[in-house]
């Protein structure tokens, strides 16, 4: 079986080293003349996914916006998975989920199982339970060759409270996740299945990010003020493993599908031309 990591590294060679995401919030959806209601949940999200899950490596559906309608919102988001890997796109579903035992089994059950109507390539986790609890999420990725992407150094200002206070050893709690995610990636080629969420947004930040060996999900290129740019600041000499990713940027210029395909295209030539001068 092909790990996630080996799947996005060939993913971004191929298609480029560009995340999109699906956040049909309710402005969105006005903005592009839709109702706020399910039928404009389905016909804004249809939209992208038939305009770029041809084109990008990833998709990245926000559950949020879907679950917001119930159990019908959960059935767009079912199709959104199934058109877009069908399509091609890697799908990382945007959950930030995070528990203990049975329940965060269940929650890989839910997304990392190939059983599952959500089953997709990765899942958004959130390691304040500690990192070990995620130990369902990981065994379930990694044996369905899915991955998780490990919230570690957010680009939200209330985040740095907890990422960089102090742990006992002097570590802040930030470098503790990454130095855990290390040692579940050690060995892996050319990139491991456990990745570390890092936004675009925050600069220099004083971490080591060489040693993780997987991917960097790297939000807040564009709408939240980050530019292709900042990677270089904010990722040094890890950013050949980072997955820039951008959603107002794009989906601001839908429905038409050619815009939408254009402004993807813009954002990834400017990512890459920082990710490949490196």
């Amino acid at each position: 079986m092909i790990g996630f990591g080996a799947r996005l590294h060939a993913a971004m060679a191929s298609r480029g080293p560009l995340c999109a995401g699906i956040d049909p919030h309710p402005a969105l959806l006005a903005a592009w003349g839709l109702s706020s209601d399910v039928d404009g949940l389905e016909r804004f999200s249809r939209t992208v996914v038939d305009a770029l899950a041809g084109q990008v490596a990833v998709l990245k559906p926000q559950s949020a916006f879907f679950e917001c309608y119930g159990s019908r919102g959960i059935a767009v988001l079912e199709r959104v998975i199934a058109d877009a890997r069908s399509a091609g796109a890697l799908v990382i579903a945007d959950v930030k989920r995070g528990d203990i035992g049975s329940t965060a089994a269940a929650y890989a059950q839910a997304y990392l199982d190939p059983s599952s109507p959500l089953f997709c390539d990765a899942m958004t986790a959130s390691p304040y339970l500690g990192v070990g609890a995620l130990a369902p999420l990981v065994d379930t990725a990694l044996a369905n060759g899915a991955g998780v992407f490990v919230l570690a150094l957010t680009s939200n200002v209330e985040g740095r409270t907890v990422q960089h206070a102090r742990t006992e050893d002097g570590r802040t709690v930030a470098q503790t996740v990454l130095d855990e995610l290390a040692a579940l990636n050690a060995g892996a080629d050319p990139l491991g299945s456990i990745g570390a969420v890092v936004g675009a947004t925050i600069g220099a930040t004083g971490h080591d990010l060489s040693a993780v060996n997987g991917p960097f999900l790297a939000p807040g290129i564009g709408a939240q003020g980050a530019t292709a740019a900042d990677l270089r600041t904010v990722f040094g000499s890890a950013l050949s493993a980072v997955l820039p990713s951008t959603s107002r940027e794009v989906l601001r210029h839908g429905p038409d599908p050619v815009a939408l395909r254009a402004a993807a295209d813009r954002a990834l030539a400017a990512c890459q031309s920082v990710l490949t001068t490196v």
